[in-house]
């Protein structure tokens, strides 16, 4: 669930429900993909319930996602289509947050759009960092003393929010019906 912490951490009790109410509760059968590599996506997705899996053509699965989990989030920085394809495992539940709608919701209220380009930046230097260590740039120990952090370890700006994330993230989950 940790994503979803990036996100959640940096937006206001206000964002998260605009984007509770304003996205679009889906249910995703076993077995569909949610996002085609190659292909343009016109949301992002943040995994409420289930797992889904991370494939990319020539090398296979790259990823084993869970709630909280946030996918198509790349195509708020630029117009690439997406790198990877994204498929569910099992029944899952996701929100769907049209891209059109946030950047019409950035477009009325400057401070969202503030929040939640920092948030995105947060949970893409996170991905970053984990894969350059994932493919041994340099050495774990080397990176951990020169950020500061331990392996797996969450950056002191998101530990400060962790539990209003958590909290909004509940909340979220309770609007939306998922778990109760």
């Amino acid at each position: 669930m940790r994503k979803v912490l990036y996100i959640l951490g940096q937006l206001t009790d206000q964002d998260a429900e605009w984007l509770a109410r304003n996205g679009r509760r889906r249910e995703v059968p076993a077995g569909e993909t949610l996002i085609r590599q190659g292909q343009p996506v016109s949301a992002m997705f943040i995994l409420l319930d289930g797992h889904m899996e991370v494939q990319v053509n020539g090398i296979g699965r790259v990823a084993r996602l869970g709630s909280g989990e946030i996918v198509g989030e790349m195509s708020f920085v630029d117009k690439a289509p997406p790198a990877a394809s994204v498929l569910s495992l099992e029944h899952c539940v996701v929100l769907e947050l049209d891209k059109a709608a946030i950047e019409r919701r950035i477009a009325e209220d400057m401070g969202f759009g503030m929040r939640f380009y920092r948030a995105i930046a947060c949970f893409l230097s996170d991905r970053l960092r984990a894969t350059v260590t994932r493919l041994g740039y340099g050495t774990a120990q080397d990176d951990d003393a020169d950020q500061g952090l331990a392996a797996d370890e969450l950056d002191e700006s998101v530990l400060d929010t962790v539990s209003l994330a958590g909290d909004r993230f509940n909340r979220m989950l309770k609007m939306l019906g998922v778990g109760s």
